[in-house]
């Protein structure tokens, strides 16, 4: 048999991917590759078309994809995604519209965003509660034996409770009162979440910087109106951004992206989402918050040498002690904010969110419960002292390091 041979001219050509987001969840590289041959449909060939994409380092993971004209959304149906160390090689045995999709966010169908968004606010609203309470305790804590430490919880503790309260005061304003005449609300939320926020992480790291005193200058720990200092920065330094920030128009309305088969859209009072700033703002917060959950890591893994250290010296081997202070690593955690750590997770796995969300909407309640414990040991260390009059000096001097 003689096979007869047909010219088809095949058209390719880069388009922006802008015009592909309607429709569709994910975001794709800001080119999309475009391949046709005239106006013939071509699919399931025996060897693949491969298509290469340039990319960065900084880009881990990436997917190739093809846009489905029918349902309007991108797809990874007959493509096969190859990484090297500079370029993503796509396989697929049809022709299309053809992208690669560069960290694709896990996605959370509706019924999931509906639940944590239920944890979110009922677990905000328990830490901000907690929060209050816990401020009394520290208040009584601190009448019967004046310490540093106990302030600096007090601090944080604050401004744990503006955090919650500033966060959902911003939630439900834009449900309350859906008015632009109303805006400058919306800005001093958003002002007022921001400032919180900075806050709380600011005192995060003077509890890892306190507690490097403790640890490494045990006996070199006097600075001068040191409580004084502590409070300049704590409050001052997120009061200094939040300053700087307001005149720029940085805080207003910001729009988050349900993503679900409507492709709804939920608003918080935090910052602008049409002001160009914004992104500056937000990395350097993030970065900021970012660098206190490494440093206060170290800070609890130095706590943790000196534990087994202590306990080599002594030779205590008893499972309650190391209970103890296992319960005692786990409290720390909470206090140094190691939780928000779990933000690197959102984006590898469903699970990664949900932890995300229960430990970090609920912080307020992990400050209360290490509140209590405070007040439970000072509690039998008074009564210790009472039994035994000779031990008072010595727990004075431990209570006081």
């Amino acid at each position: 048999k003689r096979h007869s041979k047909t010219t088809v001219q095949v058209v390719v050509s880069m388009i922006n991917s802008t015009f592909f987001q309607v429709g569709s969840s994910e975001q794709a590289r800001e080119q999309v590759l475009f391949v046709k041959a005239e106006n013939l449909s071509v699919s399931n060939l025996s060897e693949p078309v491969q298509l290469i994409f340039k990319h960065n380092k900084m880009e881990n993971n990436g997917t190739c994809v093809f846009w489905k004209e029918d349902e309007t959304v991108w797809s990874t149906e007959g493509c096969n995604t190859t990484k090297t160390e500079d370029e993503f090689i796509c396989s697929c045995n049809h022709l299309s519209f053809f992208a690669v999709l560069v960290n694709p966010e896990v996605k959370v169908d509706e019924d999931h965003a509906e639940a944590l968004s239920y944890i979110t606010y009922i677990g905000s609203a328990l830490s901000a509660f907690f929060a209050f309470i816990s401020l009394f305790i520290y208040v009584g804590l601190h009448r019967r034996r004046s310490e540093k430490g106990l302030n600096i919880h007090m601090q944080l503790t604050g401004a744990l409770l503006c955090l919650h309260l500033g966060f959902l005061s911003s939630s439900f304003w834009t449900f309350l009162l859906d008015d632009i005449k109303y805006s400058w609300v919306c800005e001093g939320l958003g002002l007022f979440l921001h400032w919180s926020l900075l806050a709380t992480i600011t005192w995060l790291a003077l509890e890892g910087f306190h507690l490097y005193l403790l640890l490494i200058r045990v006996f070199n720990i006097y600075v001068r109106r040191y409580l004084l200092k502590l409070c300049l920065v704590g409050w001052g330094f997120p009061t200094l951004v939040a300053v700087i920030c307001g005149p720029l128009g940085v805080y207003g309305r910001y729009t988050l992206e349900m993503r679900d088969s409507n492709n709804q859209t939920s608003e918080i009072c935090w910052m602008n989402s049409g002001n160009p700033q914004t992104k500056l703002v937000t990395y350097i917060t993030v970065a900021f918050l970012c660098l206190v959950v490494l440093y206060n890591s170290c800070m609890l893994l130095l706590v943790v040498f000196k534990m087994r250290e202590l306990r080599r010296g002594r030779g205590d081997r008893e499972s309650s002690d190391w209970k103890k202070d296992g319960a005692t690593v786990l409290g720390l955690s909470c206090v140094l904010g190691l939780p928000w750590g779990l933000a690197s997770f959102t984006y590898v796995t469903l699970a990664g969110i949900y932890l995300f969300t229960i430990f970090n909407s609920l912080q307020g309640l992990f400050i209360f419960l290490w509140s209590v414990a405070l007040s439970s040991k000072s509690q039998s260390e008074n009564n210790s002292s009472v039994r035994d009059p000779s031990t008072q000096k010595m727990m004075t001097t431990s209570v006081n390091n």
